[in-house]
């Protein structure tokens, strides 16, 4: 089913989860679905290619980051497990 909807053009919600691998507890890597270690640029590239349609990124200290959309849940948050 996912090979369709792909083939289709369409965008498939993919879980970001934050490593918090940095100085001060900053996600460096992340990982999506099944990748891991995803650098923070590579995943800030994808966002903003419209890949991941359920974040966004913001910038903190000249640093773009990938965050969940605003919603009602806190366990698809980026840093869920922080």
């Amino acid at each position: 089913m996912a090979k369709l909807a792909f083939s289709l053009g369409r965008k498939l919600m993919t879980k970001i989860r934050g490593r918090n691998d940095g100085p001060g507890g900053r996600n460096e890597h992340y990982d999506i679905g099944s990748r891991t270690n995803v650098p923070r640029r590579n995943v800030v590239a994808e966002i903003k290619r419209g890949e991941h349609p359920g974040a966004h990124t913001v910038r903190i200290n000249g640093r773009e980051y990938a965050r969940d959309n605003p919603d009602s849940s806190t366990k698809d948050n980026v840093n869920r497990d922080k």
